[in-house]
């Protein structure tokens, strides 16, 4: 059942969203070279708590950290570890996601670790544009499948591929609600969106195919044909105004960190 918030409950929302959001910048201002994955995630914890938020990744379904940090060819639920070093021309996926006051911010980047390739900058932005496109689908009267059209053809104009097999959600008291959002679909198709819906948008773009397996860990998805990948996401409230995003860190109580990448 897709539940639907209200207008205090979608402002409430974006306390949760900005703490996720300020936990990602400054995760992402730490990505350089020689940095292990699990300093990231101690980095994202402290400041989620802090502020009295509670990491949402952490033991859900029993994931072991409180960010995802998916390198290169893996695309989502990279695990954080001692051992994972970055290095230079990496690109690196940050997922947060904050529980405050019993609501959930979620949201994701793919940032720049030292100077990327010139096909891994292209494919980066390309998906970070699909993000943004899909937003402005993210209207009362449209549909799902407008929001996953709008990624599609722009990630595939640009030849790169569309993962089928992980989409977005709604997002509320829980991380994962009803409805699934996915990357693809067709104009005028799928559940028609209302006002006071809440979903996490998130293109999920690969350089070649979209074919994707699980690692042994059976967490960390890569893609089949060792090509890299990007996500962006954010939590978007469906509004009579027009979509809103609560993942901003201009919302909430705390100072936002300045250098975010891309």
């Amino acid at each position: 059942m897709i539940k639907i918030k209200r207008p205090e409950e979608i402002e409430q929302m974006k306390n949760a969203g900005a703490l996720s959001k300020t936990a990602l910048r400054r995760v992402g201002a730490r990505i350089v070279p020689g940095v292990s994955t699990l300093e990231l995630d101690r980095v994202a914890e402290g400041i989620i708590r802090m502020h009295g938020g509670v990491p949402a990744f952490k033991g859900y379904g029993g994931f072991p950290a409180s960010i995802c940090c998916s390198i290169n060819d893996e695309i989502v639920h990279g695990i954080p570890s001692a051992d994972v070093i970055l290095k230079d021309g990496d690109i690196v996926s940050i997922d947060t996601g904050a529980v405050l006051n019993g609501w959930v911010g979620d949201n994701a980047w793919t940032f720049y670790c030292g100077t990327p390739t010139p096909s891994h900058k292209e494919l980066c932005e390309v998906t970070r544009d699909c993000l943004k496109l899909a937003i402005k689908q993210a209207v009362p009267g449209n549909r799902l499948g407008d929001i996953g059209h709008a990624v599609q053809e722009h990630a595939e104009r640009h030849g790169f591929g569309v993962i089928r097999d992980y989409v977005g959600h709604g997002v509320g008291h829980e991380m994962h609600e009803e409805p699934s959002v996915p990357n693809y679909g067709h104009h005028g198709r799928g559940v028609k969106l209302q006002a006071g819906m809440v979903i996490a948008i998130e293109p999920m773009i690969v350089e070649r195919d979209y074919a994707s397996r699980v690692m042994a860990n059976r967490w960390t998805v890569v893609t089949a044909d060792g090509g890299c990948a990007a996500h962006y996401e954010n939590t978007v409230a469906i509004t009579e105004d027009g979509p809103v995003i609560l993942t901003e860190d201009d919302q909430g109580p705390w100072c936002p960190m300045e250098g975010g990448q891309n």
